[in-house]
């Protein structure tokens, strides 16, 4: 890493830089929007959008959605504050971000899912049977099994899925990116419904054997049992991590790029934070009065399965509000999706 560093710090003078002189940053350009159309709430509607719409440099939907933002330009309709004007760019900015919010949203539940695999999925491995060829492998090491579904799903995503989709659709990407995110999506829920599956596999045969209350004790049943989820988790992420990135580094204006690759990583962020509430949540609310929880420290005893029955039904949930909004989503570059 120190190495690394060095280097970095070598190469910058040989970066090149873009100097915009006085131009506001991105955050403060669309805050100021949000500000002086709080301010103008209770004015009409600036004539100035009127003008614009109908000399073509804004559509009608797009200035009827999220309309309220339009009083941002009151400014430019006769008012006298100068200092705050903002511009019809900034305005339209300040909409491309928020009209992502929905889509941000509905991702998050896909973004819990996510977690398991390093979380939950690994303290599986743990107590199953994970020798091979006469070795033990770490519990943890299966997680590269993502990796490897990844590595082998794309190239047949690339030569066979894309030219069977673009001949049926037309489109040269084969699907829209919200169709890629939405089908990884569906299979996140495949994913949940095999998790849930084996877990209740698992449990069985700890029964079977009488290791319920021997947590330490190795249950006999290979940790193979646990690939398919993984494996599912990698092509998902193919459709939905992937896709994610394309859409909204696509679906904001150039100089807002940054901003819209920082909203795809804050979904994996916020998405952890959230996975980490509703464990606690539901530890709370099912241990007591002598039950062990769905996440009891001997996991022979614990209802993982039911926790991956739930995440399974929320990311049923999510999908179906996925697909309502991609219906009234307008997008900014419809010649690249």
């Amino acid at each position: 890493m120190a190495f690394a560093l060095v280097v970095f710090l070598l190469g910058t003078k040989t970066y090149r830089f873009s100097i915009k002189g006085d131009e506001k940053s991105p955050f403060v350009r669309i805050g100021q929007v949000f500000v002086e159309a709080a301010k103008n709430w209770r004015a009409t509607p600036p004539t100035i959008v009127i003008e614009e719409e109908v000399g073509g440099t804004l559509t009608h939907q797009g200035s009827q959605q999220f309309s309220f933002l339009n009083k941002a330009l009151l400014g430019r309709a006769g008012s006298k504050k100068d200092g705050n004007v903002c511009s019809i760019r900034e305005v339209e900015e300040a909409k491309a971000v928020l009209r992502l919010v929905p889509i941000w949203a509905t991702c998050l539940v896909y973004a819990i899912v996510f977690a398991q695999s390093s979380t939950f999925f690994t303290k599986q491995g743990v107590t199953m049977d994970r020798s091979i060829v006469g070795f033990e492998i770490p519990a943890a090491s299966l997680q590269s099994f993502i990796g490897f579904s990844v590595v082998l799903f794309i190239p047949i995503y690339d030569r066979i899925f894309v030219p069977l989709a673009r001949a049926i659709t037309r489109k040269p990407s084969g699907i829209t990116m919200l169709q890629r995110i939405g089908t990884g999506m569906f299979l996140s829920i495949i994913s949940m419904i095999v998790a849930a599956i084996v877990e209740r596999k698992r449990l069985e045969t700890a029964r079977e054997y009488g290791l319920v209350d021997m947590p330490e004790a190795t249950i006999p049943m290979s940790v193979w049992w646990l690939v398919p989820q993984y494996a599912l988790f990698g092509v998902a992420d193919v459709f939905t991590m992937v896709g994610l990135q394309e859409f909204f580094y696509d679906q904001v204006p150039n100089e807002l790029r940054s901003v819209g690759l920082s909203l795809y990583l804050s979904i994996f962020g916020v998405g952890s934070l959230l996975s980490s509430a509703l464990v606690s949540i539901i530890e709370k609310a099912t241990s007591g009065d002598g039950h062990d929880s769905w996440f009891a420290d001997n996991l022979n005893r614990a209802h993982l399965d039911y926790f991956y029955w739930l995440l399974a039904g929320l990311s049923a949930v999510e999908l179906v509000a996925f697909l309502y909004f991609t219906k009234s989503y307008i997008y900014n570059r419809v010649s690249t999706i």
